[in-house]
């Protein structure tokens, strides 16, 4: 079956070219101008990606990417003609999986696409066998609970609203509990990516799951950053 992608900008020649190439491809496309659509879309079929462009007529794409990602894990990648670099780490750290600046070249969009439904693919196939070889893959680390099957994390019982990067980069400290991990190791492990010196990706996930977890930077309990080196959860 064709994978769905949903389309989200209120531009109708900039919608409508996209879709006119995703089609080409052999995609299927859901296509909205406005977010409210397109979350009922979400809500009620089955989608593998999402372009979202940032600025919508009746909300935003952050917002609307961080509504998404309450209840789904499918890659997003966002679209705008900002261009700043701190709106790049707002995509990112609410989940967002890539950021593409427009104007674009539309080959570079369906490129972009099939990179991440490739990596989705074989991050969920990993998890499948993984969970088929063991049941109960779960780890604990003083009243943090993370559950590799259900992909849920809960601290002092309070369940965490994690994004799938989030999950995997706390769980990649976890596992390495006493360890000092380098941004590099981290985020080539989780991205599956070379890391670039100027990548400022890991250091703003890392701060969005220090929030979540209510765990300051001055006053750590889990995440240390030992600085020059990396970050660790101390034993």
């Amino acid at each position: 079956m064709a994978e769905r992608i949903l389309v989200v900008d209120d531009e109708k020649e900039v919608a409508d070219l996209l879709e006119l190439y995703l089609v080409n491809e052999g995609y299927q496309v859901r296509k909205f101008y406005q977010g409210s659509e397109a979350l009922t879309c979400v809500e009620q079929e089955e989608i593998d990606l999402a372009l979202l462009d940032v600025m919508l007529p009746d909300t935003d794409g952050f917002a609307l990417c961080q509504k998404i990602r309450k209840n789904h894990y499918f890659p997003i990648i966002m679209l705008t003609a900002r261009v700043e670099d701190v709106d790049k780490i707002n995509g990112l750290m609410l989940g967002a999986d890539d950021y593409i600046t427009k104007p674009f070249n539309p080959l570079e969009v369906v490129a972009r696409i099939k990179t991440q439904l490739r990596r989705y693919r074989r991050y969920n196939q990993a998890g499948h066998n993984e969970a088929a070889e063991k049941e109960n893959d779960e780890l604990e680390v003083r009243g943090l609970v993370m559950n590799q099957c259900t992909h849920k994390s809960t601290l002092y019982g309070r369940e965490l609203d994690l994004t799938p990067r989030e999950f995997s980069i706390l769980w990649y400290l976890c596992e390495r509990q006493g360890e000092v991990v380098s941004s590099e190791e981290l985020f080539e492990a989780v991205w599956k990516e070379k890391y670039l010196d100027s990548n400022n990706t890991v250091m703003a996930h890392i701060a969005r799951i220090r929030e979540k977890m209510q765990d300051s930077y001055r006053n750590h309990k889990f995440i240390k950053t030992v600085w020059g080196v990396g970050y660790t959860i101390e034993t």
